[in-house]
């Protein structure tokens, strides 16, 4: 029952990346009708646009995965 209780904030976290990668993947959809968002700090949303081609990516979020992969890795590293 303690296992559970340990893994229950990062079980939130990761539904909650889930969430926001869904959102971030729907973002070039929703830009074709919304484009106000664009408005946004690029810190938040970074949004490229050459013709119809679009590219919209968060900051924000490749930096969490990239702390988490490292501190993943670090941790793997420290076992051995």
């Amino acid at each position: 029952m303690l296992e559970t209780e340990l893994y229950r904030p990062f079980t939130i976290l990761g539904l909650f990346l889930m969430l926001l990668g869904a959102i971030f993947l729907l973002l070039p959809v929703i830009l074709k009708y919304i484009p106000e968002i664009e408005r946004l700090p690029s810190i938040i949303i970074y949004v490229y646009r050459r013709g119809n081609f679009f590219f919209v990516t968060s900051p924000i979020l490749i930096i969490i995965s990239l702390i988490s992969l490292l501190y993943y890795l670090l941790r793997v590293a420290t076992r051995s």
